[in-house]
């Protein structure tokens, strides 16, 4: 195993343009190259096959009902229908709170057309995706502005509810419609992206069933208005996590309207949620580096997940604090809401900065790292000359800085603020940690897939690597 620094790679640059025969690096290169079209290529059944995505499709959306009639008709504990006549009147109960109106799609659907519409006008700066094997290694353009965008949607909300104009205490007041309406457009933009990519696109890495298919999806790099607006980047940030936000801002303003206060733990909420969102838009450079965006398709899953499911799933701790008023939570002791504080905060720098220096030295090698001073940035999110591990393959492998101390050292600090955003409403109901739950499952299914695709990928490299880093969660234990 050779542990290498980012200085001694320049070195090795050097020599390798003085010499007239291919040098190792460049057939290195070459070889890198076919795996990750084979693998680009390959079609392999996940999440169950047809079956088990067929089963997500149908079941997934019945649990949102399910749980958010929960939280609205019995004070967060599970409904148990005891005969059918009983399951018929909650169907009906939660059929009739949560019946989508004109009211709901104009919300919802004047959101999204206005986040689409600032992703396509706001300035910012263009940086370089990974090369994608299946277009010739061609590097797509992403317009990152997000800040801008971001910052746009906080001052004009601001002005709708400082002046009466439109109150976002409405988000929360009509949340299950806002919901179903957000089931219906994820569906929808789901089947009609499908069809016109089978039969106008180009449809990629296709398995010839067409439920399993419509989950993953067809198309690689669904993009419209010439490419500056990407489907995918723009539906995994600027949809999910500012509706999530909004949720929460609203509960709170709720909150005081009805109390004279905002109580900790909403307060806690809308910090979580700002934090995440805000990291999001501020590091959207980063973002085209990542899996979702590099190899992920534009199907149910990414599509239904991000119009419906994230922000009205991961709000259920939001929600449950509103429901359940402020004598519920009134004897909650200070040392608690410190230590949800305080695994929030420092979750979130490790996340923050774990992330920053695994993004920022791929878009080094990239050529596509461009400094930036969106707020905030913390300190060590960023390494200087950091140790790797070269590879056959042609790729580095990183070993420095957080990532010297797990593989996944980023998941970790996120589950550490998942399980935070349960902890902050005690343990009166077990759905608010749906979201823990939930992610703790997905995570461990998405790093399972990672290391199978990167130990076809890098072969004994692999093996070495995970020798010099040998804790994928937690030093020490796992």
């Amino acid at each position: 195993m050779t542990v290498r620094t980012r200085n001694m790679a320049k070195a090795d640059e050097n020599q390798a343009t003085d010499s007239p025969a291919k040098s190792p690096a460049r057939k290195d290169a070459d070889l890198g190259k076919k795996i990750d079209l084979q693998l680009d290529n390959e079609v392999m059944k996940e999440f169950g096959g047809p079956v088990g995505t067929t089963a997500m499709m149908i079941f997934f959306p019945l649990l949102m009902y399910y749980l958010w009639g929960c939280l609205e008709f019995n004070q967060g504990h599970l409904i148990i229908p005891r005969s059918q006549s009983e399951l018929i009147a909650v169907a009906s109960r939660i059929a009739d709170k949560a019946a989508p109106t004109a009211y709901a799609c104009t919300i919802y659907l004047t959101f999204v057309a206005f986040q689409a519409f600032l992703a396509v006008v706001m300035p910012g700066p263009v940086v370089k995706g990974l090369p994608i094997p299946s277009e010739n290694n061609r590097q797509l353009d992403y317009v990152c502005n997000g800040v801008a965008s971001w910052y746009a949607t906080l001052a004009v909300s601001f002005v709708l509810h400082h002046y009466k104009i439109w109150r976002l205490t409405e988000i929360v007041d009509n949340f299950a419609p806002i919901m179903t309406v957000a089931v219906i457009t994820g569906f929808a933009v789901t089947f009609i992206t499908y069809f016109a990519t089978v039969l106008f696109g180009r449809p990629h890495r296709m398995s010839g069933n067409f439920f399993y298919d419509l989950f993953m999806g067809a198309a690689l790099n669904p993009r419209l208005f010439g490419g500056r607006l990407d489907l995918k980047i723009w539906v995994e940030i600027r949809v999910p996590w500012v509706i999530l936000f909004y949720v929460s801002l609203s509960a709170a303003l709720k909150f005081y309207e009805t109390e004279g206060y905002v109580s900790p733990q909403l307060a806690f909420m809308v910090l979580a949620h700002l934090l995440y969102v805000n990291a999001c838009m501020k590091g959207e450079e980063c973002i085209p580096t990542t899996w979702d965006i590099f190899f992920e398709k534009w199907g149910f899953m990414l599509i239904f997940w991000n119009f419906a499911g994230v922000p009205f799933t991961y709000c259920y701790s939001t929600i449950y604090l509103l429901k359940m008023g402020p004598d519920t939570f009134k004897d909650m002791s200070t040392a608690w809401l410190v230590l949800c504080y305080t695994m929030l905060v420092c979750g979130y720098y490790v996340w923050d900065t774990a992330n920053s220096q695994k993004n920022r030295f791929r878009m080094s090698l990239n050529k596509s790292y461009i400094p930036r001073k969106t707020f905030p940035q913390l300190p060590w999110g960023t390494l200087e000359n950091p140790k790797y591990i070269t590879t056959k393959h042609g790729s580095l492998l990183l070993c420095d800085g957080w990532w010297k101390i797990a593989r996944k050292i980023h998941y970790t600090a996120d589950l550490t603020m998942a399980l935070s955003w349960g902890f902050i409403t005690g343990f009166g109901s077990g759905i608010p940690y749906f979201y823990v739950s939930f992610f703790t499952t997905v995570l461990v299914h998405r790093v399972t897939r990672d290391m199978e695709r990167c130990a076809k990928k890098y072969g004994a490299d692999w093996e070495r690597y995970c020798k010099e880093v040998p804790y994928i969660f937690i030093p020490g234990l796992f």
